[in-house]
């Protein structure tokens, strides 16, 4: 497969990238700051410089040319305030949305977050509040588009080595759960497609990966699990 990966400087998207390269995959990493290609390309990627707070739908499109799936990755980070959460968790999803339909690309994998789908808590503050938003909003467009999509929704992030083992469910995530084993479990949905039209929360757990979106997709469909 050809994979494009929105925010492909990310710590998720370079863990994945490097994941579907091992396995024979063609990846693009989009990325804003040409600084990083090195590390694209170190990780075996091929890095395009695509600024999504900036492009057109036609530039996106462009570099999505022959890729058969996309994952958004991107994120404004830590430190961000609540503009760039509107900018980049919303308005660069839906760009990206957008120029998939347009390069005739069904799969979209999304990247979301844990609290997404619902308002933000009383006590948020400001800035955690507009990331819940725009990413609640960046779900709600891409899954009324026509693509084949999956929303993927991480509880809190860490860094610690993966475990191979989640909880990937439709209910809501609580605890945490590894970068490592997020990139995981998007590699193994852009190779199930059983799992299209699927909403699913993650968290660190007691199932293999395999095991665990194989059971999601049987969900879904109601045939056997491998």
């Amino acid at each position: 497969m050809k994979i494009v990966i929105a925010g492909g400087h990310g710590r998720i998207a370079r863990r994945l990238g490097r994941l579907l390269t091992a396995r024979g995959d063609s990846v693009v990493g989009l990325i804003r700051n040409p600084a990083h290609s090195s590390e694209l390309s170190d990780d075996g990627m091929q890095p395009i410089v695509c600024n999504l707070e900036a492009a057109t739908s036609d530039d996106v499109t462009a570099a999505l040319a022959g890729a058969d799936a996309v994952v958004f990755a991107a994120g404004a980070g830590p430190g961000s305030g609540a503009a760039r959460k509107y900018t980049v968790d919303h308005q660069a999803a839906v760009l990206l949305a957008e120029a998939a339909l347009q390069a005739g690309i069904r799969r979209y994998v999304m990247v979301s977050t844990r609290g997404a789908g619902s308002p933000p808590p009383a006590h948020a503050d400001e800035v955690w509040a507009a990331y819940v938003h725009a990413k609640t909003a960046a779900d709600d467009h891409v899954m009324a588009q026509d693509l084949d999509w999956t929303i993927l929704r991480p509880a809190a992030l860490t860094d610690d080595p993966g475990t191979g083992a989640v909880r990937l469910t439709a209910e809501r995530s609580v605890g945490q759960v590894t970068r490592a084993d997020v990139a995981e479990v998007l590699a193994a949905l852009l190779v199930t497609p059983a799992t299209a039209g699927l909403v699913l929360e993650l968290a660190q757990g007691p199932d293999p990966v395999a095991e665990a979106v194989a059971r999601a997709a049987h969900n879904r469909t109601g045939a056997p699990c491998p």
